[in-house]
């Protein structure tokens, strides 16, 4: 995530809920919040994940400009595949995918908070595909940390490369 703050807003609390189906009034209704034990509003797991929403250069948005817009019904949108495969590490003619998420909760996310990112390369391994090749597996670990600079949510993405495509026999 390369935007540099992100503001946490009830609003984009309550949309995300919503969006993910989770109808738990902890994520909309203030006073049925402070009777629980965070004692307000919070964000539901994986919210930090729409941080990347406000980052002008994340790989999958669209783009705006003369050649339209997704879903406009002219051209495509211009979105395009992360380099690198979004995540995955190695090298080879082969194909990469996103293959693991986790999230580690510090404390909750709350209303007002303001978010910014650290992003660098966690763990990397490499096992045997029996029809891919050489599969290389790499973290990308991102660290999440408020106003006051505290550790907020650390997340984890496993990105996987193959060496060679998938054979179809």
């Amino acid at each position: 995530m390369a935007v540099e703050k992100f503001t946490v807003e009830a609003s984009h609390i309550m949309m995300f809920a919503r969006s993910v189906g989770d109808d738990n009034p902890i994520y909309y209704d203030e006073e049925h919040a402070k009777g629980t034990e965070p004692g307000s509003i919070i964000a539901p797991p994986t919210f930090a994940q729409a941080s990347a929403q406000f980052d002008p250069n994340y790989g999958l948005r669209p783009k705006v400009g003369g050649d339209g817009w997704f879903g406009s019904g002219g051209k495509l949108s211009g979105a395009k595949p992360r380099e690198g495969g979004g995540g995955g590490g190695g090298s080879g003619g082969g194909g990469g995918l996103h293959a693991e998420q986790r999230f580690i909760y510090h404390r909750h996310l709350k209303p007002g908070d303001v978010l910014s990112a650290t992003t660098k390369p966690g763990k990397s391994w490499e096992k045997q595909g029996r029809r891919s090749g050489k599969l290389v597996f790499s973290e990308t670990v991102t660290e999440y940390r408020d106003q006051n600079d505290e550790l907020v949510i650390t997340a984890i993405g496993v990105g996987v490369r193959t060496e060679r495509p998938v054979d179809q026999g």
